[in-house]
């Protein structure tokens, strides 16, 4: 800076020593010229950016001009005095030790958080929960971290997204279908009945059967409520099909216990969707791996399976937890040597669980 600030003044010298040696009459000429130039330039633009350089020059000439030419610069008297203050202001700055203190980061960090996390929370909302957790922060000042953040308040950001409202529809939701397995010597074809609670993935297979009519499914409905128990009360919403086994009194059983049967459109999987992805995962884990010799035989297979489904198998919806498994983080392993792993057979050794040896 201070090489850049000797070079210029240099090369303006330099200058003005040349000036010394033309005539007057080429100055006043040349006055003119730059004159009707400068008001060109003020018509097209009336505020120029001015850079450091400009301003000293401009700062030093104007002391050796009278006071109307002065008025008549480009840059005011006004303007010099403020440029004067922010050199005054920038050399004698003295760190700030009064007034509030600064929010720290980790603050900062978790009402960023909250207000991502609930967009119907607004600044007193996340005050009062930070004063749960223990923190006394005012309302101005989540209102300042989140502007600093870039986080609309709550009513800008209090439209919910596609996924969190379907993810909150689906703790009230279960969803039900028919899958064949064809038997390997009879080559009869057997049906499973399943059910699935969407907001967990817990899945209930309800019978195996090679005659699904009406009176059996509706059976099958009445098992389901049992399974349930009082969890039923849960549940508001059941999927299903247009199948002909699902008759008017399979909807009136679930209907007594107040869940609600949609059904899908004509032809339209997609719409069953969460039961569909349950089909495509026991085909290609078990039945399209196994040779099924009848219906006990299925039954037993779909028993075991679905066990270690439910209590066992990761799941990436559920941050690779188990349908069965809370919402709690595992406790972090401190022997990381494998000596003490076990490894469980599942349907004969067809998958395989781990577990820690006790």
């Amino acid at each position: 800076m201070a090489v850049r600030i000797l070079y210029l003044m240099f090369v303006r010298l330099t200058g003005w020593l040349a000036l010394l040696a033309r005539s007057s009459a080429s100055k006043d000429a040349e006055l003119l010229v730059l004159r009707q130039e400068v008001a060109v330039l003020r018509r097209q633009h009336p505020r120029p950016k001015l850079e450091w350089a400009d301003r000293a020059v401009l700062a030093a000439l104007a002391r050796l001009l009278s006071r109307p030419q002065r008025a008549a610069r480009l840059v005011t008297p006004g303007t010099l005095l403020a440029w004067h203050k922010r050199l005054v202001r920038w050399r004698w700055t003295y760190p700030h030790r009064s007034g509030r203190p600064p929010v720290a980061a980790d603050v900062a960090e978790l009402i960023g958080q909250m207000a991502r996390e609930n967009p119907q929370w607004g600044y007193k909302r996340i005050q009062g929960e930070l004063l749960g957790l223990g923190y006394r922060v005012g309302a101005s000042t989540v209102r300042r971290v989140l502007r600093r953040l870039r986080i609309p308040p709550a009513p800008q950001r209090g439209h919910a997204t596609w996924r969190q409202f379907l993810r909150a529809q689906a703790e009230t939701m279960l969803a039900c279908d028919f899958f064949h397995v064809d038997c390997a010597v009879t080559q009869h074809r057997l049906y499973v009945f399943f059910v699935m609670e969407v907001g967990t993935r817990h899945v209930h297979v309800l019978g195996v059967t090679a005659y699904p009519d009406g009176a059996w499914t509706t059976q099958q409905a009445r098992n389901l409520l049992m399974d349930l128990g009082e969890r039923a009360d849960r549940f508001r919403l059941l999927i299903r099909d247009r199948a002909g086994q699902f008759t008017g009194a399979f909807d009136a059983v679930l209907a007594g216990a107040g869940i609600e049967v949609a059904r899908i459109p004509p032809r339209s999987p997609k719409a069953n969707a969460y039961a569909e992805r349950w089909v495509r995962t026991v085909r290609a884990e078990v039945t399209d791996r196994m040779l099924i010799m009848g219906p006990q035989h299925l039954r037993v297979v779909m028993d075991e399976y679905v066990a270690h489904y439910n209590r066992h198998r990761p799941h990436r919806a559920r941050n690779l937890r188990p349908p069965d498994e809370g919402d709690g983080i595992t406790a972090p392993v401190t022997d990381l040597t494998t000596a003490g792993i076990r490894r469980l057979g599942v349907l004969g050794g067809l998958i395989h669980e781990y577990e820690w040896a006790a």
